[in-house]
């Protein structure tokens, strides 16, 4: 039972709580460079949750046979092969979507969420739990980028997936939306959405006093007078 509850918990943690993009931050640049459209998003985002989960998988099956001295060579490696594979299929099955993409699909590469899992997680956890963490990261990224990549294309051409929602007659397009400004300004609306789903704060007992680097030097916990602290919470 409390397997199952880890499973889930391990599934659905990079939706919200640990979003590697609204919430851990990484990946911002193919997030900010293709969600110009929805279809470019949701290409991005599948590409990179099918490296999650095989590189995931790879990894930790592999995790005590690699020497420490050069994991992260080899953790490199192994995410390169499933980049190469995945961009092979897209340029045999889904040409326009690889134009589209254009040399964010093989800096797949180089993604902090990809390499940062292998080695936060991945390294350190069962081949299972690495699989249902890659796709719950994965599911996590593709929604992010898909909900900036419709506001964009519907405010910047009044379409989604390419069909016309908001006709010239009654709307506008603005332009800025599919522009660079317009990708921060909306990914900087949807940070702020998802600090509102987790409350609008850091939660105290995770975040207290005992977490902080600096909790030694601090005079609040030793007078007593902090709120979060071991002692200034009694």
């Amino acid at each position: 039972m409390d397997k199952n509850k880890s499973l889930k918990f391990e599934f659905t943690k990079g939706f919200i709580k640990e979003n590697p993009v609204l919430c851990l931050l990484l990946g911002t640049c193919p997030t900010l460079a293709v969600t110009t459209g929805a279809m470019n998003a949701i290409g991005m985002g599948i590409a990179a949750t099918l490296v999650l989960i095989g590189s995931n998988a790879v990894i930790s099956l592999l995790r005590r046979f690699i020497p420490d001295s050069v994991r992260i060579p080899a953790y490199i490696t192994v995410i390169a092969g499933f980049v190469t594979i995945v961009q092979l299929l897209v340029k045999a099955f889904m040409p326009s979507i690889d134009q589209a993409l254009g040399i964010f699909l093989p800096l797949i590469v180089v993604n902090c969420i990809i390499l940062g899992r292998a080695e936060m997680y991945a390294s350190k956890n069962s081949v299972l739990f690495s699989t249902i963490d890659g796709l719950g990261m994965g599911v996590g990224f593709t929604a992010a980028m898909l909900c900036m990549g419709i506001i964009r294309e519907l405010f910047g051409s009044g379409s989604v997936f390419g069909l016309t929602l908001l006709p010239e007659s009654i709307f506008t397009p603005i332009t800025i939306f599919i522009l660079p400004a317009g990708g921060f300004f909306v990914f900087g609306i949807l940070i702020a959405l998802s600090n509102s789903l987790q409350h609008g704060k850091l939660s105290k007992k995770e975040f207290g006093c005992e977490n902080c680097p600096s909790a030694a030097a601090c005079s609040k916990i030793s007078e007593k007078k902090c709120d979060t602290g071991k002692d200034g919470g009694k």
